[in-house]
């Protein structure tokens, strides 16, 4: 059924091809200014974002998929009508509830959000 998608095994899927991506190179920062502003507070630059990624990567897990059912598609031009993947949880790296979302183009990964978790902070 169509409504039960993304699937635990297609989730595990993106997150190895986000792994894949970030260790090509082959991602962008869909905003880079809003990224920027959201990764400073979390204690590093958006020069820093590859190895950041690749430690947050390798944390995730299906179980923290937090998007929805089928996953939302973009609004944005660059990746228009592409699917979002998004993550909620608690980083040992960061120390801190991390919200990351991203989707593909082809093979290009785009980083549409990284940031600590917004939901727990309001309250």
């Amino acid at each position: 059924m169509v409504m039960d998608r993304p699937s635990h095994k297609e989730i595990n899927r993106k997150i190895k091809q986000a792994k894949e991506a970030v260790s090509g190179g082959q991602f962008s920062v869909l905003n880079p200014v809003s990224v920027s502003a959201d990764v400073l507070k979390l204690g590093f630059t958006i020069e820093g974002i590859s190895n950041i990624l690749t430690n947050l990567l390798s944390e995730i897990t299906p179980d923290d998929y937090a998007g929805s059912y089928p996953p939302q598609k973009s609004y944005e031009s660059d990746i228009l009508d592409c699917e979002l993947f998004t993550f909620r949880w608690v980083s040992k790296h960061l120390g801190e509830i991390i919200y990351l979302k991203f989707g593909f183009k082809g093979q290009w990964m785009w980083v549409v959000s990284l940031h600590e978790d917004r939901k727990e902070k309001n309250g």
